[in-house]
């Protein structure tokens, strides 16, 4: 069964969020007595990793919920596919007042989604096999946050720093702890063992290291302090101190080899990319896991067109395009009853 999103907002539903000449389309259309069974296909002009459209579907779902079966037939890929460019994603045969007014919406979701996970994909391409954990929540909307934790999860990360992006994809969240904490508490041994005391069983214990001393001073010293009960440490070093680079994860690790501790785990985070894991990777340097925000927060959307390809069974199209359905074997029959809110 899918994983369902919560009921679409009043401003989607509504038309508030749509561009304002689809309203006003819908306006003239019933004033003209015309509503046709149309063909509306929608494809994006690049290759891309697919997401949004389960959210897509939901919509329809809930605005298609008292109309005709028989008129009405939604045909779709599904989130995580791996698209080509003009692959038909999403095919929606109905009454075009049932639904026209929804395309800004529909198009929308799938274009930023598909920008987040196509990027997630390519920094999760560059980590393999080490995993990656999205942390982008601080660069984007909070009333968004959760789209964005699931479009990284769907693109490949094993996990997201937020509940409600989280709870979308049907995990628990994924996290260390602020360095807010360890300056108020003072000192980080004191906020290692804070967290120890205070986090279920089930919280892995990782902690930053580099917020007063050393980072290799600090990963010795937590690891003593917690024992095997340690899950990991976080390396993210600011720019002003030269971030996290290779060398400094070497020697982390040979500290804590060393010292007893090679079963204590290095997470990285901080600025990085897919040249910046790779330059991890390249140089030797034993990154357990990675945790990626502004890269995948910060990427562009990805275009998607709506044409119509038929009205009332007569093929057409605008200037351009071909008219009548495209071929897409790959495009499955969706039950729409699952996906009402």
């Amino acid at each position: 069964m899918p994983i369902h999103r919560t009921r679409p907002s009043w401003e989607i539903l509504s038309g508030d969020s749509a561009d304002v000449y689809f309203a006003r389309a819908e306006r003239i259309l019933e004033r003209e007595g015309l509503d046709p069974i149309v063909v509306m296909e929608v494809f994006a002009r690049q290759d891309a990793l697919l997401c949004g459209i389960d959210e897509a579907k939901n919509l329809l779902g809930t605005v298609l919920a008292e109309v005709d079966p028989d008129e009405t037939i939604v045909e779709s890929l599904d989130d995580g596919d791996a698209i080509a460019p003009k692959e038909v994603v999403l095919r929606i045969t109905g009454r075009y007042r049932a639904f026209g007014l929804y395309e800004t919406a529909m198009l929308g979701m799938l274009a930023q989604s598909t920008g987040w996970a196509t990027a997630a994909r390519e920094v999760v391409e560059a980590a393999a096999p080490d995993p990656v954990i999205s942390f982008g929540a601080r660069h984007v909307h909070p009333d968004i946050v959760d789209v964005l934790d699931y479009a990284a999860i769907v693109g490949g990360c094993v996990g997201a720093s937020t509940p409600a992006g989280a709870r979308l994809a049907g995990l628990n969240p994924t996290g260390t702890m602020p360095h807010s904490l360890v300056l108020i508490i003072g000192d980080t041994v004191d906020a290692a063992r804070a967290f120890d005391r205070e986090m279920s069983e089930d919280v892995p214990r990782i902690v930053l290291v580099d917020t007063f001393r050393d980072e290799a001073e600090e990963a010795l010293r937590v690891a003593d302090a917690l024992g095997d009960r340690l899950y990991g440490i976080r390396l993210d070093t600011p720019s002003e101190r030269g971030r996290v680079t290779a060398d400094l994860v070497k020697e982390v690790r040979a500290r804590l080899d060393q010292a007893g501790h090679a079963k204590v785990r290095i997470v990285v985070s901080g600025g990085l990319t897919p040249d910046r894991i790779r330059y991890f990777k390249e140089s030797g340097a034993r990154v357990d896991s990675f945790a990626v925000g502004s890269y995948i927060s910060g990427a562009t959307p990805i275009d998607f067109t709506g044409d119509l390809k038929e009205i009332d069974g007569r093929p057409i199209a605008k200037r351009g395009r071909i008219p009548g359905r495209t071929d897409s074997p790959r495009l499955r029959r969706v039950n729409l009853a699952d996906w009402r809110a």
